[in-house]
């Protein structure tokens, strides 16, 4: 019989582990996957595409329903898990009575922080996070709204980018010095700020928001020099928090996150949590690529292999407001340590790559991130790369075809 195997939560890390599951480990459990959002797993890295009118919503679902049929999981969405119980492992659903479960994975991922500013409880503040708040975005944008962004992270930045392709009126600031700050280095945040404007949206840095004006509508957005924004709506997307009150409820060690050991396994037997809720040797990671690779080695130790996770490279290869944007590794050059650039403005592109010991250890990319994965290959694989420091800036390619044979195969490999 079946041993009966619930996930919560219905994001892109749970699909990717049912779908791991069922290569591995297909008719050893019963999967029961419970999620609160009213709709099929989707990629929520596109969501700004949506917004934007690129893509729609049916488009970026992970797997259709038949998928999810023919591997036997059962599909509760639009549920919420209030409550789970570790000694009776059973797990209640509002309106729905509870479910017995055998093992868990608890894949509740993160929320949208709001910030704690006066004004931030008006109509017409929203947040940036799931299919639900593109549907109130859509709706500012198609009434031509004026809509201040609050947050120069990947959020904000996709939130405003979509709002003003939507058709809205979009001032995007940002508490730091440069956009991103935490993925790119300055001349690239400069670069990747200039195409934003190019774009019609206006971008203020340094810019600390202190409060939100306005009786039963917003009316501007204050900032702590004294700055006025005039404004219809506010967005907030100036981060996220893991959502950890179920494990915390139930007894579970929670730091930032859910804390889980090199199985994904929690402080409780035969609980795992993974994604963005999951906290690893101090680590919450808020990226898609370590959700995934969280998925595999949970996969496999739930089927019976030997496997553990041990952090992962952070990386992040999106389309940033319509741009090309890529980081890996330790980007920003320690001392001692080589730093190639190629900044062409005039062209939009901006590559860095940073070298210590003989060996490519970080990379940030803009415009042109077409050797993207192979330069994380590069970093994960700790490869030496003097054979190529000539011409490794100029991709992959080039780099290899100059190589001697025995190097080529070596690289190939």
């Amino acid at each position: 019989m079946s041993e009966p195997l619930v996930i919560i939560g219905n994001g892109m890390a749970a699909a990717r582990l049912v779908d791991e599951l069922a290569k591995s480990a297909l008719g050893r459990y019963a999967v029961a996957v419970i999620g609160d959002e009213p709709r099929l797993a989707y990629n929520r890295v596109l969501l700004s595409s949506v917004l934007a009118g690129e893509a729609t919503s049916a488009e970026i679902e992970l797997k259709s329903a038949d998928w999810w049929r023919g591997r036997g999981v059962t599909l509760k969405y639009g549920c919420v898990a209030t409550a789970f119980d570790p000694a009776r492992r059973e797990i209640d659903i509002a309106g729905h009575g509870s479910i017995k479960y055998s093992k868990l994975v608890l894949a509740t991922g993160s929320t949208a922080l709001r910030l704690n500013v006066p004004g931030a409880d008006l109509p017409g503040v929203h947040t940036f996070r799931d299919s639900r708040d593109v549907d109130h975005l859509l709706a500012l944008a198609a009434g031509k709204k004026r809509v201040v962004v609050v947050g120069g992270g990947l959020l904000g930045l996709e939130a405003a980018y979509g709002l003003s392709k939507a058709g809205a009126s979009v001032t995007l600031i940002h508490l730091m010095d440069r956009l991103m700050e935490r993925q790119l280095d300055a001349p690239a945040a400069a670069l990747l700020k200039d195409v934003v404007e190019r774009k019609g949206i206006l971008v203020m840095l340094n810019a600390n928001t202190a409060s939100i004006h306005g009786t039963d509508k917003i009316e501007s957005v204050e900032l702590s020099d004294g700055r006025m924004i005039d404004a219809d709506a506010v967005i907030f997307a100036a981060g996220i928090r893991p959502n950890t009150s179920l494990a915390k409820n139930a007894g579970l060690d929670v730091g930032r996150g859910i804390m889980v050991g090199d199985q994904l396994q929690t402080s409780q037997a035969d609980i795992f949590a993974l994604g963005e809720c999951a906290e690893h040797r101090g680590t919450c990671y808020g990226l898609v690529e370590p959700a995934y690779e969280q998925a595999r080695v949970l996969a496999a130790h739930l089927a019976g292999r030997k496997a553990s996770y041990a952090g992962s490279v952070v990386a992040t290869n999106l389309k940033v407001s319509g741009v090309s944007v890529f980081s890996a590794g330790d980007f920003m050059a320690a001392d001692g340590q080589e730093t190639i650039l190629l900044n062409d403005a005039k062209r939009g592109i901006y590559k860095k790559l940073v070298i210590a010991d003989g060996k490519l250890t970080g990379a940030v990319l803009v415009g042109d991130t077409r050797d993207a994965l192979w330069y994380l290959e590069l970093i994960r694989g700790n490869a030496a790369i003097a054979p190529m420091r000539g011409d490794i800036m100029f991709g992959k390619a080039l780099a290899l075809r100059n190589l001697p044979a025995t190097d080529q195969r070596q690289q190939a490999a």
